[in-house]
């Protein structure tokens, strides 16, 4: 038999557009060779415009997804994305508090793309209670940030990035990225921070154009490189690099935003096959 790839659980919303959410994650996990195993969370109405409508799973059913998997199958890493309710949130805490040497990277997603709300206040008091005393890795741009501390306003402006992940820090989360895409910066800089403040700065060509899942990707892939066995500084950096070239393949489906190719190197093989 072939050795087992490394085992990935996902808790994350569905996305039939087929561009962020648990379809993100498999294809990235897929493509950096692990094998996942996605619980959904969430039912979405949605295209590479917006997101329509939100269901979530009611939470005994996302628990039961993820300990019946749990009780076959060994993982090396849980990656968390769009979580639906309180309910589900206070679900998976439980569940991955019985694996504590599991790392688990939080892709904190609070709104779609567009703007469209994934939850409000309740869903990241929850997040901040039960899930970022167990997060790994925490991968907020600036503005998801501020929100999960729920800074506005002169408090806001007063508080730098390096204050931000101090605070995340300090709330439980092991490590946190925080990402440019959102900043007004000729290049895209991410920044890992950990207990002693900076802990690498990757800088990388701002590409042309909006795209549906690139923070999926990027959580997932650091997923991957963990289970992978990588460390986290070296996980983060070779996560962002796969986004890159995801991000730099992507294509246009639809009328929305572009959609990364998480498949890149596959079609790049069969090109120089020809």
């Amino acid at each position: 038999m072939s050795e087992t790839p490394p085992i990935v659980l996902v808790f994350a919303a569905n996305d039939p557009s087929g561009g962020g959410g648990m379809q993100a994650d498999i294809l990235t996990l897929a493509s950096m060779g692990c094998h996942p195993l996605p619980v959904i969370t969430g039912i979405t109405v949605q295209d590479t415009i917006g997101v329509e409508a939100v269901m979530a799973v009611e939470s005994e059913w996302v628990a039961d997804q993820a300990r019946c998997v749990l009780e076959d199958m060994p993982v090396a890493a849980f990656k968390l994305g769009v979580l639906g309710s309180v309910e589900n949130i206070a679900a998976i805490a439980e569940v991955v508090s019985d694996y504590p040497d599991v790392p688990l990277v939080l892709d904190p997603v609070l709104a779609s793309g567009r703007g469209d709300e994934f939850g409000g206040d309740e869903l990241i008091i929850a997040m901040r209670e039960m899930l970022f005393p167990q997060t790994t890795v925490l991968t907020p741009n600036v503005v998801e940030a501020r929100r999960l501390l729920q800074v506005e306003g002169d408090d806001a402006d007063d508080l730098d990035q390096l204050a931000l992940a101090q605070r995340l820090i300090h709330l439980g989360c092991e490590y946190v990225l925080v990402t440019g895409t959102h900043a007004n910066t000729p290049k895209v800089i991410n920044i890992l921070y950990g207990q002693q403040g900076i802990l690498r700065t990757d800088s990388w060509e701002r590409l042309a154009g909006s795209y549906h899942g690139s923070g999926c990707t990027l959580a997932a892939a650091v997923a991957a490189t963990l289970a992978n066995g990588l460390t986290v500084e070296e996980a983060v950096h070779d996560a962002q690099e796969y986004t890159w070239q995801t991000l730099q393949k992507g294509f246009r489906p639809g009328m929305g935003q572009y959609i990364p190719d998480r498949m890149f190197w596959a079609r790049s093989a069969d090109e120089s096959d020809e």
